[in-house]
């Protein structure tokens, strides 16, 4: 009976202990941008009917964008539900993490919480596009935390390629996320202290629920190389360019390489000039900020270049990815309006080529060899090294954070894919291993990680003051228009009767050169008139169909004589 009676309490008791235990709630991420690209990195993290964004970043268009000037993350999803955004946080002040701010700013206000070089940088930005003083933009210190909603965002110091930059803990009702950002581990940086590798350690021992990691370098074995070897590299090759001017491109951003660039010059007794508009903007700001120090008299004005001898002289300028309208680019092809290089040049790209830009890189380089310039680019010295963690690196990241669940960010799908080894080889089990696209609702408990469902992402391109304006339709008719050219086919036909009044004149541009190829021409011609003529006598008067048959009957034929595909527009006038 006594036995029965205790068998009769477990499950109340159970049931009782069930009704205690408090179940944590889930917390959502959104990815809407730097998942399988690099660039446009745009994150939404939601717990409780509260949301946070991480970064808010443009890309750069690849080739196939014809026109396009910048790539920017699809708003629609925060619009909707701007009303339960918080905050905006920042990681760093790259163009890929806050370039599409002025454009979602325009749109939503919504206060922003960065570092304070971030901050600085994006407020050189805002005033761009005539937002100064409508944003709410606060400075938090590494270290420092922000409470938004029912999240607590901890901003971590870590080592990039530009200073102020951190990753965070994102202290959420449901467990903390940490957030690496772009980052690697650097015991000797260029400015700054080391990676705070003992919070993130901490942040282990107590419990993280998911991880989320930089893979932009996860392919690559190893350590990414310390700044301080750039420094020794920068001075071997000053000596070596004795009586030579020096050239170096780098990246505008690259606050930390100018520094170095600057201590050299200052140490061989030359003078600094900027050349390029972003580098100008973002050094401004440095020095404005504390974060350059630039002895007196050490910088001068670029129009003072030529008044110094070449061996007393660095000049600093953007266009290390050989982009066609940036300083170094312009000096290549001797477009710049200041500066002639040639021989006495020595040249620094102090930069790797973003994937893609090589062949641009290779132009630039081998314009100025043509020039009688020396060129020293990446692959032959060290002269530059990277702001991302190798796989080592990671390892170490995932080894003190000890997360639950990892999700791989910042990279291609290769990247992604290495990452997600990388991993595994840390003793991580493939089911707590996400690798999402663009679009992706990952849902994170203490219980489970997955997909719940997707919501509306993608790109927003920029061309010009135009936003959003141009779409795949419109890039296709560019592509085309670029591959085969336009023929333009003009008549007027009588309202009464539809019969030819005048013309056919037929317009060729991109096409064939027209001396050259006027028996096509002709023969396009009389084929218009033909099909005009059948038009009118089936008493066809439309507009549309009559267009349609011109375009299906001049394909045919200029495929058949040229095997290429133009774009054709009939134009029709009524009399």
């Amino acid at each position: 009976m006594q036995a029965q009676a205790q068998a009769e309490r477990k499950p109340q008791q159970r049931r009782r202990a069930a009704k205690n235990q408090v179940v944590k709630p889930s917390v959502k991420v959104y990815f809407l941008g730097g998942l399988n690209e690099v660039g446009k990195n745009f994150t939404l993290f939601e717990c409780e009917n509260d949301m946070v964004i991480v970064d808010c970043g443009m890309a750069f268009p690849d080739g196939d964008m014809l026109g396009v000037d910048l790539v920017l993350p699809d708003f629609t999803f925060v619009e909707r539900n701007a009303d339960r955004i918080r905050g905006i946080v920042i990681t760093h002040g790259h163009e890929d993490h806050i370039g599409a701010l002025p454009y979602l700013l325009k749109r939503v206000n919504l206060p922003v919480y960065a570092t304070r070089l971030t901050v600085g940088l994006i407020e050189g930005k805002l005033k761009e596009h005539g937002l100064t003083g409508k944003v709410k933009l606060n400075v938090v210190k590494p270290g420092g935390a922000v409470q938004l909603g029912c999240m607590k965002v901890e901003f971590i110091h870590v080592n990039h390629s530009i200073p102020d930059a951190v990753g965070f803990a994102i202290h959420s009702p449901a467990g903390v996320i940490v957030h690496t950002g772009d980052f690697k581990i650097d015991s000797t940086p260029a400015q700054g202290e080391m990676i705070d590798l003992a919070r993130f350690a901490e942040l282990g021992k107590k419990g993280v629920l998911a991880l989320m990691a930089d893979s932009t370098n996860a392919e690559r074995p190893g350590y990414t190389k310390t700044e301080k070897m750039v420094d020794n590299s920068f001075e071997s090759l000053f000596q070596r360019a004795e009586n030579n001017r020096i050239i170096i491109a780098t990246f505008a951003s690259n606050i930390s390489r100018v520094q170095q660039i600057i201590n050299c010059a200052v140490r061989f007794g030359r003078k600094v000039a900027l050349s390029g508009r972003s580098m100008l903007n973002v050094m401004g700001i440095a020095v404005e900020l504390g974060y350059l120090d630039v002895p007196e008299g050490v910088l001068i004005d670029i129009d003072l270049l030529n008044r110094y001898p070449k061996e007393k002289v660095v000049l600093v300028t953007t266009g290390s990815q050989g982009e066609p309208m940036s300083a170094l680019a312009r000096m290549a092809f001797a477009d710049h309006r200041k500066v002639e290089v040639g021989p006495g040049d020595f040249i620094i790209i102090s930069a790797r080529p973003i994937p893609g830009n090589e062949k641009t890189v290779g132009n630039v380089v081998d314009e100025l060899l043509k020039r009688g310039c020396e060129v020293v680019y990446e692959s032959m010295y060290e002269v530059h090294v990277s702001g991302h963690a190798c796989q080592d690196e990671l390892k170490i990241i995932h080894g003190i954070v000890k997360p639950k669940y990892f999700i791989p960010v910042h990279g291609e799908q290769k990247m992604l894919q290495k990452h997600a080894g990388v991993a595994k080889a840390m003793g991580m089990s493939s089911a707590n291993i996400y690798i999402g696209d663009i679009g992706d609702v990952v849902e994170i408990n203490e219980a489970f990680l997955r997909n719940a469902g997707t919501v509306p992402a993608g790109r927003v391109l920029v061309d010009g003051l135009g936003v959003g304006d141009v779409g795949s339709i419109v890039l296709r008719d560019r592509k085309h228009l670029g591959e085969d050219g336009l023929i333009v086919v003009v008549c007027t036909i009588s309202l009464a009767t539809g019969e030819l009044v005048a013309g056919p004149d037929v317009v060729s541009r991109g096409f064939v050169y027209v001396r050259e190829s006027e028996p096509l021409l002709d023969e396009t011609k009389a084929l218009v008139q033909d099909i005009i003529n059948e038009c009118a006598q089936g008493n066809i008067h439309e507009w549309g169909t009559i267009k349609t048959r011109i375009k299906d009957g001049i394909s045919r034929l200029l495929y058949d004589r040229t095997r290429r595909s133009p774009m054709i527009l009939p134009i029709i006038m009524e009399v």
